[in-house]
């Protein structure tokens, strides 16, 4: 990419007499690499550096879009992407008001993958491919890691020129036992904005998913029924990411209006108990940043509070529509696609009780760890447990064949009953949405107890 200087006079020219209601343009430069095991042989390595930009315009409620990878000519690529406004617009552009920003936003780094050899990064995943085949009965595996360097530069009509850097790290790791037909796996995922270290030290995580997908092969299956489930903070997470949280991106309440019926801000989605939050601006976390693809600053916006809904996520334009304010929600996976509403660091706020105190009033229910996978279809859900173990009289006991959890979002957000004071989040993998996957995000949650889920076997 050019010197600072240099590319912000290309800008600010190439936005100069544009003849559009908005216009914005993102640049994007990155460096990569990755490294993918399958089994006991490496089947991908490599780097990847790239450069490649994008043009966003506004003309009577109409948007034109254009990418590119490369930077000359800017000025015609924005008289492009005017034209293909002009092409649908048929009314007035809205766009919800927000102050120009100026801002340079290093970024977070707590170990820099960057000056680590791929040699070295192999020999790491070398060592667990070693681990996980050491466990009798492990049939296959696969290791993925990637970490990406990513500099943004954002300047629209406004006046607003924001650079901002960061480094995603994600590892995921996956053991397959087979007897016979019976296939069972258990993976872990991790993720981090900035730091190496989180892929490091994992010998101990990764014998145990070994172990764990071989004792499955032998565990009991669950009696299907409506069982008291206690979730861990991984499941617990990915719940309400997937289940609430995609509910609450204003563009499909805008689109939808039986969704609008439904997501009404004042109602009554749960007990007091019950906070849910999303962020960037919660600092460190793979879905944190200063500002979005939009140039709002980051915010934190409670959706649920005290059991009511009080917000949604937004861009510009659906805050503009909707008659509310941005909150900083406007997100693209790369200068490749225009920004959309995402979510960020999406949580259920701690509770006052202690996991022991959640345990204890369970005579007879599941405990949930982790995920494995699951659906949504508006307000039904089914969610597959990354493992699961039988509860009797407040103890943990034992594993079981897996199992899924599936019913109606809003009957079960009144179930929850208890929600325990051991945050934690879950910062591996990446949210799709409208074709743009992975989007750095993390969810999170403590353990929370609810009852009366359906819980079957898989």
């Amino acid at each position: 990419m050019s010197t600072d200087g240099h590319l912000r006079d290309l800008l600010t020219e190439a936005l100069r007499q544009h003849g559009a209601d908005y216009v914005e343009v993102r640049l994007e430069q990155t460096d990569s690499s990755h490294l993918l095991f399958r089994s006991r042989e490496l089947e991908e390595v490599g780097r990847n550096q790239g450069l490649m930009g994008c043009v966003r315009a506004a003309v009577a409620g109409g948007w034109g879009f254009v990418s590119f990878q490369d930077l000359h000519s800017l000025k015609e690529k924005v008289a492009t992407a005017v034209t293909y406004a002009r092409m649908v617009g048929r009314e007035r552009t809205m766009l919800a008001p927000v102050p120009p920003a100026q801002a340079v936003v290093p970024p977070r780094i707590v170990k820099d993958p960057r000056p680590i050899p791929l040699a070295e990064k192999k020999r790491l995943l070398d060592d667990y491919n070693t681990v996980l085949w050491s466990v009798p009965g492990v049939q296959s595996s696969t290791i993925a890691y990637v970490d990406t360097w990513r500099k943004v530069v954002f300047a629209n009509s406004e006046g607003s020129y924001i650079q901002q850097e960061r480094i995603d790290i994600t590892l995921r790791i996956t053991a397959v036992a087979r007897n016979g037909g019976d296939v069972q796996q258990v993976g872990i995922s991790v993720g981090s904005l900035g730091d190496f270290s989180i892929v490091e030290r994992l010998e101990k995580e990764v014998r145990a998913i070994a172990q764990k997908a071989v004792g499955m092969l032998s565990a009991p299956p669950i009696t299907p029924g409506r069982y008291t489930v206690l979730l861990d903070p991984i499941l617990a997470g990915v719940f309400i990411h997937e289940a609430f949280g995609h509910l609450s991106e204003a563009d499909h309440v805008y689109e939808d209006p039986r969704l609008q019926q439904i997501m009404v801000l004042g109602r009554r989605f749960g007990s007091p108990i019950l906070n849910v939050v999303d962020g960037a601006a919660i600092p460190g976390l793979r879905g944190s940043y200063a500002y979005d693809d939009e140039g709002v600053p980051a915010q934190k916006t409670y959706l649920i509070r005290e059991g009511v809904l009080v917000g949604r996520l937004h861009s510009r334009e659906t805050a503009a529509r909707m008659g509310e304010q941005p909150t900083g929600n406007a997100r693209a996976v790369s200068a490749a696609f225009p920004p959309i509403v995402r979510m960020t660091n999406t949580l259920i706020e701690p509770g006052p009780h202690r996991l022991d105190d959640l345990l204890a009033d369970i005579k007879d229910g599941i405990y949930c760890k982790n995920w494995y996978g699951g659906m949504t279809s508006m307000e039904q859900f089914t969610f597959s447990a990354g493992e699961a173990y039988r509860i009797r009289n407040g103890r943990v006991e034992e594993l079981l064949r897996p199992v899924m959890l599936t019913g109606n979002l809003f009957t079960t957000l009144h179930h929850i009953d208890g929600i325990a004071n051991d945050l934690e989040m879950n910062e591996g993998g990446g949210c799709g949405k409208g074709g743009q996957f992975p989007l750095p995000v993390s969810n999170g949650s403590p353990h929370i107890r609810i009852r009366d889920v359906l819980v079957v076997g898989r």
